[in-house]
């Protein structure tokens, strides 16, 4: 089992190549489409359920409605919309009302536009800041010797009460924002409705994490470097 581990990321032919693009594409030792089939027989079945096939195909929708000058072919299309509207156009193909929004303290400027944008095009917007409850990190048992404010009270992120907080009113279709690495984790794993994100926290890099991808073999080189 282990040598035929998904390994996609390491696939050695162009995209139009694979097989999982191309009936006569190539397929390593390695790839899923041809190593796993019973995978996709199930996941066929999960399409299967109408509110299942109905939020891919919406999606989907989505997905193309995102190009222009598709009439022209593949070669001439071209990006039409940013997430925000995407993000926006699929809440009313699904025919979502409430709309939750979480974000991160640091992006409460930013969540304010969000939330302006979305009220604007008629859906009701319920948003929870991370810092919401105001607990202390103390009962992670963090000391003040190692808050970010060192020997000073700070209050926890708190993903889950997020989750619980949108759970309360039942949002519809959930949107997150900057939520720290692994508090992003907790509240999807805590939310109910379906989730996406409108934007990832970097600290670094002002929120564009491909950053440091982009550049990895240059200026990032050092990330590569093994720890010693």
């Amino acid at each position: 089992m282990e040598n035929t581990y998904p390994q996609c990321a390491r696939c050695p032919y162009a995209p139009q190549d694979r097989i999982c693009l191309n009936e006569d594409g190539k397929a390593p030792p390695f790839c899923p489409t041809t190593n796993h089939p019973e995978v996709f027989q199930a996941a066929a079945r999960e399409f299967d359920k109408p509110d299942i096939r109905n939020f891919a195909k919406q999606a989907s929708l989505q997905e193309a409605d995102g190009y222009a000058d598709r009439e022209l072919g593949y070669a001439r299309t071209r990006p039409l919309k940013p997430r925000i509207l995407e993000t926006a156009e699929f809440a009313d193909k699904m025919g979502y009302k409430k709309l939750g929004l979480v974000f991160c303290i640091g992006l409460a400027a930013e969540a304010r536009k969000v939330d302006r944008f979305f009220s604007s095009r008629g859906f009701e917007v319920v948003s929870g800041i991370c810092k919401a409850g105001r607990v202390s990190k103390e009962v992670l048992d963090i000391g003040f010797d190692q808050n970010i404010r060192i020997g000073s009270f700070e209050s926890m992120c708190n993903p889950i009460a997020q989750a619980k907080l949108l759970n309360l009113v039942k949002t519809e279709f959930n949107i997150m924002m900057g939520l720290c690495v692994g508090h992003d984790s907790l509240f999807l794993k805590y939310a109910e409705a379906p989730c996406t994100v409108l934007a990832v926290k970097d600290r670094l890099l002002g929120h564009n994490p491909l950053a440091a991808v982009y550049t990895l073999d240059s200026y990032y080189r050092v990330l590569k470097v093994p720890k010693s």
